[in-house]
């Protein structure tokens, strides 16, 4: 156990490392893509299945409460975060448009969404990217592995940061550094 514990520490450790080079350029765009939203007058949605869910849970919460220093709140609405909204559409229509339902209703041309998915193939997150593209709307993938699906459903205005690594509780660890 004691292996195992180390060597899940220097796997973190070294994938972190790689990632600050690997993904400094895609993380400064997100944050001019984000900047420009909310200088626009715009917000940022943000969603994301499991662990993810709780990653767009605390992006949001860090731009609505503050980050590090006194401001004030900066418009972003976490998905996932209405049960009785998530089980009626679940029920109503499918799980698939949990999301997506939401960005025709709140999102409009000139936001952004936040769509993390660990392993690129989530269809309820390939849906809410298809409703923010046909909403007008940027989009900043957070992804894993191979980026999967979602990162060939991208536009060019969009930015894909993607930790390309097979597991989940790595690239969810790199995800957690790459909202702070």
């Amino acid at each position: 156990m004691n292996n195992f514990i180390e060597n899940h520490f220097k796997d973190i450790a070294h994938l972190i490392i790689e990632s600050a080079d690997s993904l400094q350029e895609p993380i400064t765009n997100a944050i001019a893509l984000f900047t420009h939203s909310l200088k626009s007058g715009n917000k940022i949605l943000a969603c994301g299945n499991g662990g993810s869910a709780a990653d767009a849970q605390h992006f949001t919460s860090e731009l609505m409460g503050r980050f590090e220093k006194e401001r004030g709140p900066l418009p972003a609405v976490a998905l996932t975060t209405d049960t009785s909204l998530l089980t009626a559409v679940a029920n109503d229509y499918q799980f698939e448009q949990v999301f997506a339902r939401q960005v025709y209703g709140l999102g409009r041309a000139g936001d952004a969404l936040l769509a993390i998915s660990t392993s690129g193939n989530s269809s309820n997150i390939i849906a809410a990217v298809e409703a923010a593209h046909a909403s007008e709307m940027s989009v900043v993938l957070l992804t894993g592995r191979d980026g999967g699906i979602l990162s060939k459903k991208l536009h060019a205005n969009d930015i894909l940061i993607n930790v390309a690594n097979p597991r989940t509780a790595l690239i969810q660890e790199v995800h957690s550094i790459v909202i702070h």
